[in-house]
C-alpha cells in the first residue's frame, strides 16, 4: 500500500494501522456498516501508517510514522499570530493601523457602519430631491419662512448646511469618510485576521494527539490517493501544492475548502472605497457649464466652465476657443425633430485649429480631458430680405404659449416706426424648416421654408425668408477623476 506520493521509493509495507477522526463521510467509504451522524460536524480525518523502509541497513527494524490531517477549517491562530508584528502604513491605510484598540474596536462596529450607510443613502435622496446649482433666490421662493415644508424647512436648512451642492458639502463628504474609516477598520480588524488564519495549516506530530481529537476513527487499508478520492467527492480541490486547498509536507497531508469566500468581504470593502473615492473625487474636483451659442460664433471653454469643488483645478485646455461651424438638424418623416448636430472647431491660443468634429446627442466631443456633450438646441434668429433689401437678421424669441416648450416668434416692423402704436407682421416657428407668417391684423398669411427663395408680399410688403439661425446648446464637463489622470501624466 503506498502513503508516499514518490511511488518509485515507496518502502513495503510489514504492518498498517490507521487513525483516523470520525467522520460520515469516510465511515461510508472505507466501512459500509451503518452510522448515524447526529450532528453535522466539519470533515477531520487523520491517518497514522507503520511502515517499513528499505532504504539502509540504518533504518532495518523500524518503524516510521505516517500521518495525514484534514479538516474543513483551518485551526486557529494564538493571539500573537493573529495580530502580528505592527507595519508602518502610508496614506489612510496607515492612519487606520495606527489608531487605538479602542478607537479601531468602535470604527469596526457593524450596526455603526449600517448607519452610516443608511445616512449615506438618505443624503443622496435629499439631494435628489432638491434642486442643486440653483442661485439663493431660486431656495428663498421655493422654501420660504411664511410657509415651512413639513412645518420646519426653509431656505435657511437648505443655504446653512450646503444642501443646495449636496455631494461635495461638508455634511456629506465627512459622512463618506467616516464610513470609510468604518470599513477600513473593520477589514483591519476581522476580515485580514480571518484570512490568515483560514491560509494557515498545521500537522499534528503524534499518534497520542490525534487519539485525543473529540472524532477519531482507524482505518487500516487507507491511502494518500484513497484519501484524495474522497477530497475530490466532498468538494476538495485535491492538488497538492500549497497553493491550492490540500497541503502535502512530507508524509503529512492537510486540507480545506473555502477560502476564496473569505476574501469576498474584503473585495466588497475595496469597490465600496473605491466607489466612494470616485465619487468624491467627482463631486469636489470637477468643472461643469452649459451654453448656447449661435451659429458662427465662438466662446471660450474657460468662460464656461465653473469649479464645483475645493479640489477643481482649471488645465491649460480652458484657455481652448470653440467655434460654432454650423448648426442643423434631421427629421422624421412626420415633422419631428430626431437628431441635432453641431459642427465645432477647437482653437488653441496661436489660433491653430486643434480638432475638428461634428457631434451630436450621445456622440460628444473630448479634448484635453473635457467632454462636450450636445444636450439642446435653440432658434438664433431668421434672416429676411424686405422688399428685395437687406438681409436683416430678426431674433427670434422663445414664446410660452398653451404649454409649448419649442416656440419662437419674431415681429418686423412695418409702417412709421416711431409711433407708439407700431404694426408689423409676426413670424412663429416650432423648429428650423418651417416660418408661418402673420399680417397686422394677426391673420394667417402665408407659410414658407427657410432658403427656398419664394416671396410672400403682406400688406404691400415683399418679405423673402433667407435663413434660419439655429443655435447649440452645449454642455461641458471635466470630471475630478479625469483630473487627476491628467495631473498624473503631466
Amino acid at each position: 500500500m503506498e502513503t508516499l506520493l514518490n511511488p518509485s521509493k515507496t518502502p513495503k509495507l510489514f504492518a498498517s494501522k490507521t487513525h483516523l477522526f470520525k467522520s460520515s463521510l469516510l465511515h461510508s467509504i472505507f466501512n459500509p456498516q451503518p452510522h448515524t451522524l447526529f450532528n453535522r460536524r466539519p470533515l477531520s480525518v487523520t491517518i497514522t501508517c507503520k511502515v517499513k523502509t528499505s532504504q539502509g541497513p540504518k533504518n532495518d527494524g523500524k518503524n516510521i510514522s505516517k500521518k495525514i490531517l484534514l479538516s474543513d477549517s483551518a485551526p486557529e491562530l494564538s493571539n500573537g499570530e493573529v495580530k502580528g508584528k505592527p507595519t508602518n502604513g502610508v496614506g489612510a491605510w496607515g492612519l487606520v493601523t495606527k489608531l487605538p484598540k479602542r478607537v479601531l474596536a468602535v470604527l469596526s462596529n457593524l450596526p455603526l457602519a449600517i448607519g452610516e450607510m443608511f445616512t449615506v443613502a438618505g443624503l443622496m435622496v435629499l439631494g435628489t430631491a432638491i434642486d442643486q446649482g440653483e442661485a439663493p433666490e431660486f431656495y428663498f421662493q421655493q422654501y420660504p419662512e411664511e410657509n415651512p415644508v413639513l412645518g420646519f424647512f426653509t431656505w435657511r436648512w437648505v443655504l446653512t448646511l450646503g444642501l443646495d451642492h449636496m455631494f461635495s458639502s461638508p455634511i456629506f463628504l465627512g459622512t463618506l469618510v467616516l464610513l470609510a474609516t468604518s470599513l477600513m477598520a473593520c477589514t483591519y480588524t476581522t476580515q485580514i485576521p480571518l484570512v490568515k488564519v483560514a491560509r494557515r495549516w498545521s500537522f499534528l506530530q503524534s499518534a497520542d494527539a490525534i487519539r485525543k481529537q473529540e472524532f477519531s476513527e482507524a482505518l487500516p487499508r487507507a491511502s494518500v490517493k484513497d484519501l484524495g478520492v474522497v477530497l475530490m467527492g466532498a468538494g476538495y480541490e485535491v492538488i497538492f501544492s500549497s497553493s491550492c486547498y490540500v497541503f502535502l509536507k512530507g508524509p503529512s497531508l492537510y486540507a480545506f475548502k473555502g477560502l476564496a469566500g473569505r476574501f469576498a468581504p474584503i473585495g466588497v470593502h475595496l469597490a465600496m472605497l473605491l466607489i466612494m473615492a470616485g465619487g468624491t473625487l467627482s463631486a469636489t474636483g470637477s468643472f461643469r457649464g452649459s451654453v448656447t451659442v449661435p451659429q458662427g460664433l465662438n466662446f471660450v471653454m474657460g468662460d464656461v466652465l465653473g469649479p464645483t469643488g475645493f479640489l477643481s483645478t482649471p488645465t491649460e485646455a480652458f484657455n481652448t476657443e470653440v467655434h460654432v461651424n454650423r448648426f442643423y438638424m434631421d427629421y422624421y418623416d412626420s415633422g419631428e425633430v430626431s437628431q441635432f448636430h453641431t459642427d465645432l472647431s477647437l482653437f488653441d491660443l496661436n489660433g491653430k485649429e486643434v480638432t475638428r468634429k461634428t457631434l451630436s446627442v450621445n456622440d460628444p466631443l473630448r479634448y484635453g480631458g473635457i467632454t462636450i456633450y450636445q444636450t439642446d438646441w435653440s432658434f438664433s434668429a431668421l434672416q429676411i430680405l424686405k422688399d428685395d433689401e437687406g438681409p436683416f437678421n430678426l431674433a427670434m424669441a422663445p414664446l410660452k404659449v398653451n404649454g409649448d416648450k419649442k416656440l419662437y416668434g419674431t415681429f418686423l416692423p412695418v409702417g412709421d416706426t416711431d409711433s407708439p402704436n407700431v404694426k408689423g407682421i409676426s413670424m412663429l416657428a416650432r423648429d428650423l424648416q418651417s416660418i408661418v407668417l402673420y399680417d397686422q391684423q394677426g391673420k394667417f398669411a402665408g407659410m414658407r421654408r427657410p432658403n427656398s427663395k419664394l416671396p410672400i408680399e403682406i400688406d404691400g410688403t415683399k418679405i423673402i425668408i433667407v435663413d434660419a439661425i439655429g443655435s447649440s446648446g452645449l454642455d461641458l464637463k471635466i470630471q475630478g477623476c479625469q483630473q487627476f489622470m491628467l495631473d498624473l501624466v503631466l
